[in-house]
């Protein structure tokens, strides 16, 4: 397609937009709309000048010699930023964290301590399920990663712990800032949707302050990005790895001669008396449930959501209802750890993540 031909391409189709809208219903104008742009995109992706004597015509060196401007094909320049990511490395970063929040828990140590116990007799077990679990644990010692290199993963994807950095590897250290902001925005998006149903009387909500869909779609670009520059090398693996390890673990902790031996009713009690016992004490076991499972959550809706701009805002609503629900749960568990107890709240925190200070954020416009 020529430059002109893209002109008159370009000014025909806003003047068809303007008259097809005109005679629409509010109601369905939106639709319209974002339907509109996609197939205008396609009619100038699908025409435009992408054949390699294109930039041959322009500086004159093309088969025809110096041809007018106007005739030199239009470039279509593809924004496919945000799309250049590997959905595999980001699967990997949501069962990561959630492996993470299992090991703050103590999960792994605990396995540890009735891995010693069960080897210095002392736990009243033989033949049972949890026996002979324990037995092929301390038989195979079946991680190729271990600790230290769960310890070195949290470091490098979410700038957890006080592990190492790898010497030349890519570090994310704003993983947790992101993801409180993405917390916050989406948490904010839905508490303004229903203040905004229920002042109205329905579902449009013409602007909302802080909790705005751009702004939940650009710190979940952000996040998708960041977290998928900082999981290469062994992070897919060694999350598959520690996530089955943990499961099975978890499936040891539920075994009848087990609970007995520590008189549970279900894994989370050996786990709580174990930590009593012998590891200085168990804390935050709720709130780390909480947060392994929501963050784990967003996480993943993050890793399939390509956030377009062209996103219909009423979809939107329904495909994160879900994830905004994990949000709340998570920034209602995070506020009950250690770290979480200086959080401002989600108004105050996000009008800092998109950088408006409090003082500023009170004269911004609604």
């Amino acid at each position: 397609m020529a430059y002109e031909t893209h002109e008159t391409i370009q000014r025909l189709w806003q003047r068809l937009l303007r008259e097809e809208l005109a005679g629409l219903p509010p109601e369905q104008r939106r639709a319209v709309a974002a339907e509109f742009e996609a197939r205008f995109g396609e009619l100038l992706k699908g025409a435009s000048g992408d054949g390699g004597d294109a930039f041959m015509d322009l500086v004159g060196l093309g088969k025809d010699g110096a041809v007018p401007f106007g005739q030199v094909p239009y470039p279509s320049l593809a924004a496919d930023f945000d799309e250049a990511v590997v959905p595999s490395q980001l699967h990997a970063a949501a069962t990561l964290y959630f492996i993470y929040q299992h090991e703050r828990m103590g999960v792994f140590r605990v396995a540890e301590v009735l891995r010693r116990l069960f080897h210095e007799g002392r736990m009243r077990i033989q033949r049972g399920p949890g026996a002979r679990t324990l037995y092929l644990l301390e038989k195979w010692q079946p991680l190729r990663y271990g600790p230290r290199d769960r310890l070195t993963a949290y470091m490098r994807v979410f700038n957890y712990g006080k592990a190492p950095r790898p010497a030349g590897a890519i570090v994310n250290l704003n993983f947790h800032f992101q993801l409180v902001a993405l917390m916050t925005a989406l948490a904010q998006y839905f508490r303004d949707l229903t203040i905004g149903e229920v002042i109205r009387g329905g579902q449009e909500i013409e602007q909302r302050p802080f909790g705005t869909l751009a702004t939940i779609q650009r710190l979940g670009a952000d996040l998708r990005y960041a977290l998928d520059r900082a999981s290469y090398g062994n992070i897919v693996a060694l999350a598959h790895e520690s996530g089955l390890y943990l499961k099975q673990l978890l499936e040891l902790f539920e075994a009848p001669d087990i609970k007995k031996s520590f008189d549970a009713n279900n894994k989370w009690d050996v786990i709580e008396q174990v930590l009593n016992r012998f590891l200085g004490g168990a804390r935050e076991l709720s709130q780390r449930a909480k947060m392994a499972e929501s963050g784990r959550r967003v996480l993943l809706w993050v890793a399939d959501n390509d956030f377009s701009v062209l996103e219909d805002p009423q979809r939107f609503q329904v495909e994160a209802q879900p994830a905004a629900a994990h949000a709340e749960a998570w920034i209602a568990a995070y506020r009950m750890t250690d770290e979480g107890r200086r959080f401002p709240g989600v108004a105050q925190s996000l009008r800092w993540a998109v950088g408006l200070p409090p003082r500023d954020a009170r004269m911004a416009p609604a």
